[in-house]
Protein backbone atom coordinates (compact mmCIF):
# COMPACT_ATOMS: atom_id res chain seq x y z
CA UNK A 1 0.00 0.00 0.00
CA UNK A 2 1.41 3.40 -0.93
CA UNK A 3 2.18 5.95 1.78
CA UNK A 4 -0.64 8.25 0.72
CA UNK A 5 -3.19 5.42 0.61
CA UNK A 6 -2.03 4.21 4.01
CA UNK A 7 -2.40 7.72 5.45
CA UNK A 8 -5.93 8.01 4.06
CA UNK A 9 -6.86 4.61 5.49
CA UNK A 10 -5.43 5.59 8.88
CA UNK A 11 -7.25 8.91 8.91
CA UNK A 12 -10.53 7.24 7.93
CA UNK A 13 -10.05 4.77 10.81
CA UNK A 14 -9.48 7.62 13.29
CA UNK A 15 -12.65 9.38 12.14
CA UNK A 16 -14.67 6.14 12.23
CA UNK A 17 -13.50 5.29 15.74
CA UNK A 18 -14.13 8.86 16.93
CA UNK A 19 -17.73 8.69 15.64
CA UNK A 20 -18.33 5.36 17.39
CA UNK A 21 -16.96 6.58 20.71
CA UNK A 22 -18.86 9.88 20.42
CA UNK A 23 -22.08 7.97 19.73
CA UNK A 24 -21.53 6.20 23.07
CA UNK A 25 -21.10 9.47 24.93
CA UNK A 26 -17.31 9.78 25.00
CA UNK A 27 -16.07 13.31 24.20
CA UNK A 28 -13.23 12.21 21.91
CA UNK A 29 -11.83 14.29 19.10
CA UNK A 30 -9.57 13.10 16.29
CA UNK A 31 -6.16 14.68 15.93
CA UNK A 32 -5.22 16.77 12.93
CA UNK A 33 -4.95 15.13 9.54
CA UNK A 34 -1.34 14.38 8.64
CA UNK A 35 -0.02 15.40 12.04
CA UNK A 36 2.84 12.87 11.77
CA UNK A 37 2.74 12.05 15.47
CA UNK A 38 2.66 15.65 16.71
CA UNK A 39 -0.72 15.03 18.37
CA UNK A 40 -2.49 11.84 19.55
CA UNK A 41 -4.67 9.92 17.07
CA UNK A 42 -7.69 10.69 19.27
CA UNK A 43 -7.92 12.63 22.50
CA UNK A 44 -10.56 13.19 25.13
CA UNK A 45 -11.00 9.69 26.58
CA UNK A 46 -10.12 10.41 30.22
CA UNK A 47 -7.12 8.45 31.43
CA UNK A 48 -6.56 6.58 28.16
CA UNK A 49 -4.09 7.25 25.37
CA UNK A 50 -5.63 5.93 22.14
CA UNK A 51 -3.45 4.50 19.41
CA UNK A 52 -5.71 3.80 16.42
CA UNK A 53 -4.76 1.16 13.84
CA UNK A 54 -6.54 -0.23 10.81
CA UNK A 55 -4.48 -3.02 9.27
CA UNK A 56 -4.77 -6.55 7.96
CA UNK A 57 -1.50 -7.73 9.50
CA UNK A 58 -1.74 -7.48 13.26
CA UNK A 59 1.46 -6.23 14.90
CA UNK A 60 0.22 -5.79 18.46
CA UNK A 61 3.60 -5.83 20.24
CA UNK A 62 4.90 -3.10 17.91
CA UNK A 63 1.70 -1.06 18.24
CA UNK A 64 1.71 -1.36 22.04
CA UNK A 65 5.29 -0.12 22.15
CA UNK A 66 4.25 2.90 20.10
CA UNK A 67 1.22 3.49 22.36
CA UNK A 68 3.43 3.26 25.46
CA UNK A 69 5.95 5.76 24.05
CA UNK A 70 3.20 8.16 22.98
CA UNK A 71 1.27 7.85 26.25
CA UNK A 72 4.42 8.84 28.09
CA UNK A 73 5.13 11.66 25.65
CA UNK A 74 1.61 13.14 25.72
CA UNK A 75 0.92 12.30 29.39
CA UNK A 76 -2.72 11.57 28.51
CA UNK A 77 -3.32 8.21 30.18
CA UNK A 78 -2.65 4.52 29.98
CA UNK A 79 -1.77 3.18 26.52
CA UNK A 80 -4.47 1.34 24.58
CA UNK A 81 -4.46 0.16 20.98
CA UNK A 82 -7.82 0.31 19.22
CA UNK A 83 -7.65 -1.70 16.01
CA UNK A 84 -9.60 -3.54 13.38
CA UNK A 85 -9.09 -5.49 10.20
CA UNK A 86 -11.35 -5.15 7.17
CA UNK A 87 -14.89 -6.42 7.74
CA UNK A 88 -14.12 -7.13 11.40
CA UNK A 89 -15.21 -5.34 14.57
CA UNK A 90 -13.08 -2.88 16.49
CA UNK A 91 -11.01 -4.36 19.30
CA UNK A 92 -8.96 -2.88 22.14
CA UNK A 93 -5.66 -4.11 23.51
CA UNK A 94 -4.10 -2.85 26.73
CA UNK A 95 -2.05 -4.21 29.59
CA UNK A 96 -4.13 -5.99 32.20
CA UNK A 97 -2.46 -3.90 34.90
CA UNK A 98 -3.65 -0.71 33.15
CA UNK A 99 -7.16 -2.08 32.62
CA UNK A 100 -7.46 -2.89 36.32
CA UNK A 101 -6.60 0.74 37.18
CA UNK A 102 -9.51 2.11 35.16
Amino acid sequence: MSGRTSQRKGRAAELELARILQAHGYPVEPGRAQSYGEVPDLSGLPGVHIECKRAEALRLPEWMQQAQRDAQRFQDGVPAVFFRRSREPWMVCMALEDFLMI
